[in-house]
């Protein structure tokens, strides 16, 4: 069963944009797994243009699902992830000033910088995935980092789903088979949507979890945060 870890960034995103705190992450976080959701991931910049080093530490006590903080592993965000001891931590190469997640890390350049990061997490029990692009040399390399996961990026999947599907998910599964051969767990994000999640998931080998954020916010919208919640379970064929 693939799990679905909700992103909730753009709920802080909102937030900050008119102080105070309404909306209320930790109140989103806790009715997000009221209504079925297996895991909350955040992804604290060092701006802290949305989601604060503070909400860390104040949803790690109160969560009941796996707790996911994805980040570029500068040394506050490494110590901030060791002092919360999520259940799992991704590494995201994300500079400073983009906007959002825009590429996976080139392994092979960063093999030895990588194994050191996942080394920290690893003898603390902290599961560690590397975001990725679909490329099996990528994963392969990755491999040798001492990982537990791989996050397949999503986005060119996404980009490309209404043009022709069956293409765009080819090189995302060659990448799952080799993750699987190189025996690492798969996780993907990134522009995942109630449109072209399920033949996503029903495609991909092994598939263990995909965080959804921006998309799931902008249903939530229209649909409310229950029904968005319910729907997107829907299409992991898990309601």
């Amino acid at each position: 069963m693939t799990k679905l870890s909700v992103n909730i960034n753009k709920f802080a995103t909102l937030r900050n944009a008119r102080g105070g705190n309404i909306p209320d992450v930790l109140k989103v976080a806790l009715d997000c797994e009221r209504f079925g959701a297996q895991g909350i991931t955040v992804h604290p910049r060092p701006d802290e243009r949305h989601i604060r080093y503070d909400d860390v530490i104040i949803l790690k006590p109160n969560l009941t699902t796996e707790f996911n903080i994805e980040g570029n592993p500068i040394d506050s965000f490494v110590n901030l992830v060791l002092k919360v001891h999520p259940a799992q931590v991704t590494l995201v190469p994300d500079a400073q000033n983009v906007l959002t997640s825009n590429a996976g890390w080139d392994t092979k350049k960063n093999k030895n910088y990588l194994k050191n990061i996942c080394s920290v997490f690893n003898k603390e029990g902290i599961r560690t995935s590397i975001f990725i692009d679909p490329d099996p040399e990528m994963i392969g390399y990755a491999s040798e980092t001492g990982c537990n996961r791989v996050e397949l990026y999503t986005e060119a999947y996404a980009k490309n789903y209404d043009i022709d599907r069956e293409k765009a998910i080819k090189s995302y599964f060659k990448a799952a088979e080799e993750a699987i051969r190189c025996g690492l767990g798969i996780n993907a994000g990134h522009d995942l949507n109630l449109t072209n999640l399920r033949y996503f998931s029903n495609i991909i080998p092994g598939l263990l979890e995909v965080s959804i954020g921006h998309a799931l916010v902008c249903d939530v919208i229209y649909l409310g945060l229950e029904n968005t919640i319910k729907s997107y379970l829907k299409e992991l064929n898990n309601f």
